[in-house]
């Protein structure tokens, strides 16, 4: 299957791009800044920004699937990333008939995610970190579920919880609208974009991915995902 990988060079999608790479697919990685990306068989690179009509237009053309990993910084400022690289980018497959389409959000999106057993994380974490530091953020990522939500694609939003590094793909977990827990890793989340691209669970709503093998440390996660993220 020949891949369109939005937000390519950054965190999740690094992990897309290669994990996609070794199953085989063919991938065009769109991308603002083509050079932080090697050369390798498969690989192809499109120089776009997601908010950009015709590069967009151009950069999808001949793809089977589009999988968007695109994510902006917590800012006091209104956020539009989302939403607008959505708005773009459906157009365009609209244009292509290119009808899959995989973009990741936040389990923040559904309003009734409360993690099991996370008395800590749910009534002190989630509601200053996610609810106030990354009101604006998550507030246009539910612009772009319902940009997305309104389209005649076979669209899936992918829900991960706090995002966190880890080198392996573990044994994660999946569920409808969201799932139970407080992390994911991204070579999970970026595993289970695939596994759906392939089995098709879940089209036409939203997938929740949580890690459960392995814990992040909460202070490095908030300082790395809420502060330090480009």
């Amino acid at each position: 299957m020949r891949i369109a990988v939005f937000g390519a060079n950054g965190p999740t999608g690094r992990h897309l791009t290669d994990q996609a790479l070794a199953a085989g697919h063919e991938v065009v990685a769109v991308t603002r800044r083509p050079g932080s990306l090697s050369a390798r068989p498969g690989l192809a690179v499109a120089v776009a920004d997601a908010t950009d009509p015709a590069a967009v237009d151009a950069a999808i053309g001949g793809t089977d699937a589009v999988l968007s990993a695109l994510g902006a910084r917590f800012s006091k400022e209104a956020v539009t990333t989302y939403s607008a690289s959505a708005t773009v980018i459906t157009e365009a497959m609209a244009n292509h008939g290119i009808k899959r389409l995989l973009a990741v959000s936040s389990s923040i999106a559904d309003p009734n995610w409360r993690p099991t057993g996370a008395h800590f994380f749910n009534w002190v974490l989630d509601p200053l970190v996610n609810r106030r530091l990354g009101r604006t953020l998550h507030e246009d990522m539910r612009r772009m579920e319902a940009v997305i939500r309104h389209t005649d694609l076979d669209w899936t939003l992918v829900r991960p919880s706090g995002l966190f590094e880890h080198s392996v793909v573990t044994d994660y977990h999946t569920a409808e609208t969201s799932a139970d827990g407080v992390f994911t890793a991204r070579a999970d989340l970026a595993a289970s974009m695939l596994h759906e691209l392939e089995e098709q669970r879940y089209v036409r709503t939203a997938m929740g991915v949580i890690t459960t093998a392995e814990k992040p440390n909460i202070a490095k996660l908030i300082w790395n995902e809420g502060v330090m993220k480009k």
